[in-house]
This record gives C-alpha cells, structure tokens and sequence, in this order.
C-alpha cells in the first residue's frame, strides 16, 4: 500500500529516527569492544613488564657471559591465564641462568619459551661463536650481554675490591705496631718508674747511714 502525503512524511522521518538510533547503538558497540580490546592490551603490556622485572632479579651465572630470552605471544597469553605456568618458566628460566655452563668458561646463551612446557629449549655455545647468538637474539624480549663497558665495570670492581683489601691489611698493620709501640712504651714507664724508684730508696738509704755514721761520730767524740 503506498504512503502519501502527511504520512509518508511521518513514516520517512521515523524511518531516519530508528536509524539514526541504530547507527548510535552500533557506534557505542564498537567503541566498548574498542575499549576493552586497549584494555586487554594494556594488561598484557603490564603483564610482560612486571615478568621482565622477575627476568632481570635472577643473577646470571659467571660462566654465562651473553643471555637472551625469547618469548611467543601464546606463551605470554599462556602464561598470563595460567599463574602455576608462569611460575613454571620463571624456574627453569632460573635454573639454567643461575647454572654453570661448563666446560666453557665463557659462553651465550639463548632460551626459547613457548606455549607450553615441552616448547621450552636453552642453547648455549662459547663466545667464539657469537654469530649464532646474535642472529637468534635480535628481536628477544629480554637480553644482556657482557660488552665492553660490561668489562669495565668488572675492572673495576675488581680494582676497588682490590684496594679496600690493600687498605684493610694497611689499617691492620698499622694498629699492630701501634700496639706493639704503647706495650713497649708503658714498659719502659715501668722499668723508668722502678729505676727512679731505685734511685730514691738508695738516697733515702744513703742519707740514713751518713746519719747515723754522724751520730756515732759525735758520741766516740763526746
């Protein structure tokens, strides 16, 4: 049946109300389901943050000079819904950053974690074969290498342990010859104490006999 006239106009009208109401609905749609997925990727990004905090506490093992960390996003996403698998990867992650990779002394190392538990590999090779390590290592989510300025710090370190060492045995020296000066001095005290000591009592003892040798004197004369 055709709409004519005032009605048509109604009908036209309500027509572009509904879907000027649907447009809104499906705008406010889209823009929840854009929310939550900044959302999500907002906690995945706080997520790895705080998992690459737990990653750099763990010392590494002087034998491992190079280490890298590669992460996929299913085991992120794993990890992230799973807390007991989160776990699991930060142990064996510290167990071979912590361990000793002999006979090498010197040695890179690079671990893969996947999606799930049998994905999780660590390789590792001496550092006269950095090219491997380097090529496998450009996109890691987490990485450090002992450089140059790494070598620094060492020297470093090692110079001032060093010389707190030196100046400890310095100091220690020091007071035990000034321990051995005041023994000897607070002897020599006590042997200027006796000898003066000494020299009082035979004055006093002296001066006693001309006394008495005096008075003897005057008697045989009187």
């Amino acid at each position: 049946m055709a709409i004519r006239g005032v009605g048509q106009n109604y009908y036209q009208d309500n027509a572009e109300a509904m879907k000027d109401v649907n447009n809104a609905k499906k705008f406010a749609l889209d823009k929840t389901e854009r929310t939550r997925k900044l959302s999500e990727a907002e906690e995945m990004q706080i997520f790895k943050k705080e998992f690459y905090a737990e990653i750099d506490k763990i010392p590494r093992d002087r034998t491992i000079a190079n280490v890298a960390i590669n992460i996929s996003e299913e085991a992120f996403k794993n990890m992230k819904a799973d807390p007991k698998y989160r776990e699991q990867m930060l142990s064996v992650i510290r167990r071979d950053m912590t361990g000793s990779v002999a006979p090498a002394p010197d040695c890179s190392m690079v671990i893969t974690v996947g999606a799930t538990a049998e994905d999780y590999r660590a390789d590792s090779w001496s550092v006269n074969n950095d090219s491997e390590f380097y090529a496998r290592s450009q996109n890691s989510f987490y990485k450090k290498t002992r450089n140059k300025n790494d070598n620094q710090k060492e020297l470093l370190e090692e110079y001032l342990d060093k010389r707190a060492r030196m100046k400890q045995l310095q100091q220690e020296d020091f007071d035990e010859k000034a321990a051995k000066a005041r023994k000897e001095r607070s002897r020599l005290a006590k042997a200027w104490g006796s000898k003066q000591q000494m020299a009082a009592a035979t004055s006093a003892y002296d001066a006693n006999v001309m006394m008495e040798t005096s008075a003897d004197s005057d008697l045989l004369l009187g």
